[in-house]
């Protein structure tokens, strides 16, 4: 009866945050449309809305631990599911992502996604797009700001396992800013796939950073192993049992 309670509490609570989506995006278009800025008061506003939703519809509280970086860095950050993109979002002041060229064509996403200066990738030619962004970022033509990328590429799921991809290593090698890694473990709560929301507190969390300037492969040692013993860490904290996962 509970669990049955949970899925409905979860149906209502994902259908109100599209329908927010869309709330949001009408209103302040006329403000995006005349001033970029504008376009990340909306998406704060919005994602500080989903968090305050889910806390409310489904008992998801969420809390964001570490030094929220303002200035010009690469953050990586484990990826487990959208609500994870929502926390980062609601409190990086200038996010930016290396996102699916796919995703431009998304209702509204797409345009705001544009609007705070996202850079879109073309999988099939990944390396050409690696090497027009860091021209782009390099050249001043990309809007400044906190360039978020997801070294496993996708989302993973809680608990499984995925190597860590060595693009986040070139694009932190040349554009030679400081990489802020970010754990998570909003997984246990917010699944990659499924519509239960469950309760308890997802946590993203900023680690120290990682100064500009190391090898590749040095930095390649560092972020993989920081990032997923910390969200392993949380995960365990939130009751995950990470033996029985793997």
């Amino acid at each position: 009866m509970r669990t049955a309670l949970q899925y409905v509490l979860s149906v209502v609570f994902i259908g109100q945050m599209y329908l927010a989506m869309a709330v949001y995006a009408l209103w302040w278009t006329p403000f995006v449309l005349f001033r970029r800025d504008a376009a990340f008061d909306a998406v704060h506003a919005y994602c500080r809305w989903v968090r305050a939703s889910a806390a409310f519809l489904v008992g998801l509280r969420s809390e964001v631990r570490g030094e929220v970086p303002a200035d010009e860095v690469v953050i990586a950050a484990k990826h487990q599911s959208f609500f994870d993109i929502i926390i980062l979002v609601s409190v990086v002041p200038r996010p930016k992502f290396i996102m699916k060229k796919e995703l431009l064509w998304a209702p509204i996403l797409g345009w705001y996604a544009t609007r705070i200066g996202c850079v879109p990738v073309d999988r099939g030619r990944r390396g050409e797009a690696m090497k027009k962004m860091v021209a782009d970022v390099k050249a001043g033509l990309a809007a400044p700001g906190q360039l978020i990328i997801y070294p496993q590429g996708t989302r993973v799921a809680a608990g499984a396992k995925k190597p860590y991809k060595v693009g986040v290593g070139v694009l932190y090698s040349q554009l030679g800013h400081d990489c802020v890694p970010v754990a998570t473990n909003v997984g246990v709560f917010w699944p990659r796939h499924g519509i239960l929301r469950k309760p308890g507190l997802a946590v993203v969390e900023f680690l120290p950073r990682i100064p500009a300037g190391l090898p590749v492969e040095d930095f390649m040692a560092r972020i993989e192993p920081e990032v997923e013993a910390a969200s392993d860490r949380l995960m365990a904290e939130a009751g995950f049992d990470i033996a029985a996962a793997e």
